[in-house]
């Protein structure tokens, strides 16, 4: 399947999410096309009820799109801690509650943590992103990408957003919530999905 897209034209973002906007508009930058988002739009955040990643995505994009006429990419993404047995996952948003309040959402993991024993040794996890990329007749494409890395207490850096003050990436010793977003972009879930979004859509995009 291939969406018709190309140089020019425009796509959604399908978020309300400032800080997920903030870095898809710095990774599209060296694109020709026009980017708005959904909150821009005024367009409803639909509920994410799917039961992961990709089904997420794939309800947010295929919305968007709807209710735009035009292209959208939706963005499902959140912290899994293989102590925690992969939480919060796909909820990882829904941890910090209706207000967002991601400082009381890692002191939710820390305390989990605890209540294990998993806090003798740094406790391993992943960020996982899937895209999922919708044109407005219901064709549908997804992206994944993957972070490893470990957990480190307390929360270090005001940078990024959500639990990148918590999370140190393999082969670094700053938390995502510490880096410059020119670093963080070169190796996150999000910038690794997205390279393999560029991949199938730059010829047809720079094109």
């Amino acid at each position: 399947m291939m969406l018709s897209f190309g140089a020019g034209d425009r796509l959604v973002l399908a978020s309300h999410n400032q800080g997920k906007i903030a870095e898809f508009r710095e990774l599209f930058a060296p694109m020709r096309i026009e980017i708005i988002s959904s909150r821009e739009l005024g367009l409803p955040e639909p509920e994410e009820t799917g039961d992961s990643f990709a089904a997420n995505a794939l309800l947010k994009a295929e919305a968007t799109a709807a209710a735009a006429n035009l292209p959208a990419l939706a963005d499902d993404s959140g912290i899994e801690i293989h102590d925690l047995d992969g939480a919060p996952g796909i909820y990882s948003a829904r941890w910090a509650g209706e207000g967002r309040d991601f400082a009381a959402a890692m002191a939710r993991v820390e305390q989990d943590l605890r209540a294990k024993g998993a806090l003798s040794r740094p406790p391993r996890a992943n960020f996982t992103c899937v895209l999922c990329f919708a044109s407005p007749d219901g064709d549908a494409e997804f992206y994944e990408g993957k972070v490893f890395g470990h957990l480190t207490f307390p929360p270090r850096g005001s940078r990024g957003f959500g639990y990148d003050p918590i999370f140190v990436p393999d082969g670094h010793s700053m938390t995502f919530g510490e880096m410059a977003p020119e670093d963080k972009h070169c190796i996150s879930h999000r910038a690794i999905a997205f390279e393999a979004f560029a991949k199938a859509r730059l010829p047809l995009i720079l094109g």
